[in-house]
């Protein structure tokens, strides 16, 4: 028959017993991780197909996801902001030199690939969009393109991070056809 403190003492010892191998577990599974093997908890046989993310691991997966939302919803804005000073540019040229020389062309490329981006990022596809009223000569199109480089910049910098902006879309895809409509023009006036 045990003695009560034979008992206490049994029974400090289960605890530190129990402390010990609860703490040497981790270092046992980062050893074994290690050199490539892994420990695996006895279980009944069958394994699990993977454990539901912790609170923390959601709740770091939603930040890093507001991160990138913010971070293209800044490029966008960028993209709106290079796609006006690129039309001002462009009609700025236009008016000194009464043509369309080889710079402005490339500056209107760019402002097409912007156009792209921002109507990508808004949420749109590629679209064909015909114009209620094209352009007929070079210098209406060139207000037009002044007019709607601005004009996109301004909706662009209204429309919240997490929305699919169907004006954006559709004012991306009209300066499109214009660019298109542009090109097809005789480059003088």
């Amino acid at each position: 028959m045990m003695t009560p403190g034979l008992l206490k003492l049994a029974a400090r010892l289960g605890k530190a017993l129990v402390v010990i191998s609860l703490l040497a577990l981790p270092l046992t599974s980062a050893s074994a991780q290690r050199l490539g093997q892994t420990i695996e908890p006895a279980s009944d046989g069958s394994k699990k197909a993977e454990d539901p993310p912790s609170i923390v691991e959601e709740e770091l997966r939603a930040k890093r996801a507001i991160k990138e939302a913010d971070r293209e919803h800044q490029e966008n804005l960028e993209r709106a902001r290079d796609l006006s000073s690129l039309g001002v540019a462009i009609v700025t040229s236009f008016k000194e030199k009464s043509r369309l020389d080889p710079e402005a062309i490339k500056k209107l490329d760019k402002v097409e690939k912007l156009a792209k981006g921002i109507r990508r990022a808004a949420g749109g596809s590629e679209d064909k969009v015909d114009m209620e009223k094209p352009p007929k000569d070079l210098t209406t199109a060139m207000e037009m393109l002044s007019d709607l480089s601005q004009s996109l910049k301004a909706k662009v910098e209204k429309t919240p991070k997490h929305v699919i902006s169907a004006v954006v879309i559709d004012e991306a895809n009209v300066l499109l056809e214009l660019i298109r409509i542009i090109r097809a023009l005789p480059a003088k006036v």
